[in-house]
């Protein structure tokens, strides 16, 4: 192989481990001007002169041309839902930094990339998490004790079955319906069981797990700085996941009549 023909390949090398950054930075719930300003300062730091970056929700367009004026362009399209992984995030940021001060092979880039989205060994700490967060929030708007109690136990189902069901519904929609419908007919058997707790205040602790209010958030900040297509797409993705929830509750409700 030429030696022209080398620098061209690992070029192309390089944008395809560029765009595998930027699908991990938006998967893993980066902003949208964080993702292209991101790749654009790696894309520099390894010798490109001009970086294109365009960023959507479902699709990135990367386009690099070099100092001598070759091209090279490639687009991704993107399937798989976002979520909010924010130590796998920082990980990135770092890897992205560390790129940037002393560019790298994209071979070695691409290796830790890889350890970067490895997932954690034990599940412990988001069953822990979830137990704190839903029974803390139950307690916070006016549940009891049992309340709390009784949401973070249902909290740790909700983890279960984001970690281990998940991947058997062919979208978030559709998980947040059936998952919300299971978790408030079990609330409303709790209630049922035991008169002390209330349906609604468990509810509140336990929809905390599954309401998209981090992406919202982003959403409502990607409009704001101007990118307001990937803003509206994301923003109308949470209200329709907000709108699946509710309905599976209001289901639950009228199934267990658990509403008291």
């Amino acid at each position: 192989m030429s030696e022209k023909e080398t620098e061209k390949l690992e070029r192309e090398q390089l944008v395809h481990v560029l765009l595998n950054m930027a699908e991990e930075m938006l998967l893993h719930g980066a902003e949208i001007y964080r993702v292209e300003d991101t790749i654009t300062r790696m894309g520099k730091a390894a010798g490109a002169e001009q970086m294109n970056v365009f960023v959507i929700t479902s699709s990135i367009v990367l386009t690099v041309v070099f100092a001598d004026r070759e091209i090279v362009t490639e687009t991704r399209r993107i399937t798989d839902g976002a979520s909010n992984d924010f130590t796998c995030l920082e990980e990135l940021n770092r890897i992205s930094r560390q790129f940037c001060s002393v560019p790298e092979t994209p071979a070695e880039l691409q290796k830790q990339i890889d350890a970067a989205i490895q997932p954690p060994a034990s599940d412990l700490m988001m069953y822990i998490g979830s137990i704190l967060a839903a029974g803390g929030f139950a307690v916070f708007f006016g549940g009891n004790i049992g309340d709390g109690v009784a949401a973070g136990l249902l909290g740790v189902l909700i983890g279960w079955m984001q970690k281990k069901i998940r991947w058997v519904f062919p979208n978030t929609v559709s998980f947040n319906i059936v998952c919300a419908f299971v978790i408030g007919c079990l609330i409303g058997a709790l209630t049922k069981l035991i008169p002390w707790l209330h349906f609604g205040m468990i509810m509140i602790g336990d929809i905390m797990l599954l309401i998209p209010g981090v992406a919202t958030t982003v959403s409502i900040r990607d409009v704001l700085v101007g990118d307001t297509i990937s803003g509206t797409l994301r923003l109308i993705e949470c209200l329709l996941l907000a709108v699946a929830l509710a309905y599976g509750f209001v289901m639950a409700i009228m199934l267990t009549g658990g509403a008291g």
